[in-house]
């Protein structure tokens, strides 16, 4: 784990037991989101072809939104 990871994990540590969890929940979200976002820039480079930064920005934003009405 890298130091950053380290110092935050232990910052968070000496927190109440409820923010703990809350920042637990709101990190998982996070990396639920990362991965998501991750798979579609990888599977648009699968696919190949030419996408320009509105194509790129349309696509991420429509995605995102797609997340958080799925997230609830």
């Amino acid at each position: 784990m890298v130091k950053t990871l380290e110092r935050a994990l232990a910052e968070v540590a000496s927190l109440p037991e409820a923010a703990q969890e809350q920042i637990g929940r709101d990190l998982l979200a996070y990396l639920a989101k990362f991965r998501s976002l991750r798979q579609t820039i990888d599977d648009s480079i699968a696919r190949g072809g030419s996408y320009t930064d509105d194509d790129v920005e349309a696509s991420v934003a429509a995605r995102l939104d797609a997340w958080e009405r799925k997230r609830g």
